[in-house]
């Protein structure tokens, strides 16, 4: 047990090199291959996680804070790497690029140290700071840079509001709907990738509008259930 529960944080620990390997493509200026090691991180997160749990690796492999090293690897993986990218990719021009460089680690930062950004239910209280998935969506979908800025500076402000964000593994409620959504996301975001960000109107429409329930579904449970309109 203790092999296996240590076993599991050498998982974990993989996502820094897979941060590395994007950064290295990100610093190349090889969006699409930066954005499939981003995807690759993106579920070895989403799979540490039920491991970690399962194995109890607080209690079997304490010598190493998993919560510290999934931190760590997050701000990489889902904050420097996707500022970056919307810095270096053209998609926000001149001094917006400049901004949000320095601006989303800035408020990220800030929100990865809140101790309050967990629910009762699993989910995030404030926008977790999920910049990989938005940059990969916006590398998709390309809006104009105006919608780009306006869009970070509401999600920086979100990550400080009582507003729930699911986890699609770890949110119970609509699970069965959020995991397929979740992964449906990634295999768009990876196959978009693949084709170098082609213009594909049908791959945007699946990317925008998975994007939209990513977002947005936490939100609507506070509506319907934390308001009382549905027991």
């Amino acid at each position: 047990m203790r092999f296996r529960s240590y076993s599991v944080h050498l998982f974990t620990a993989l996502g820094a090199s897979l941060a590395m390997l994007a950064l290295l493509e990100a610093a190349s200026q090889d969006w699409a291959m930066m954005a499939i090691w981003l995807a690759v991180a993106f579920v070895v997160d989403g799979i540490d996680g039920p491991l970690a749990r399962r194995y109890d690796v607080t209690a079997n492999a304490p010598v190493i804070d998993g919560t510290i090293l999934d931190l760590i690897i997050d701000f990489l993986t889902y904050v420097m790497i996707p500022a970056y990218a919307l810095y270096g990719s053209g998609l926000l021009p001149g001094w917006t690029g400049w901004f949000v460089v320095l601006f989303i680690p800035f408020v990220s930062s800030l929100y990865f140290a809140d101790t309050r950004m967990k629910t009762a239910d699993s989910s995030f209280r404030g926008f977790p700071g999920c910049w990989n998935m938005v940059t990969l969506a916006l590398l998709v979908i390309q809006p104009p840079w105006q919608v780009i800025l306006v869009l970070v500076l509401l999600l920086s402000v979100a990550q400080f509001l009582s507003l729930k964000f699911i986890h699609p593994v770890r949110t119970a409620r609509w699970r069965a709907v959020s995991l397929p959504v979740a992964l449906l996301w990634t295999g768009a975001i990876g196959y978009a990738a693949w084709t170098g960000f082609a213009h594909v109107p049908a791959l945007t429409g699946l990317v925008a509008v998975t994007s939209v329930y990513l977002l947005g579904a936490g939100i609507a449970q506070q509506v319907i259930y934390d308001r009382g309109y549905v027991r």
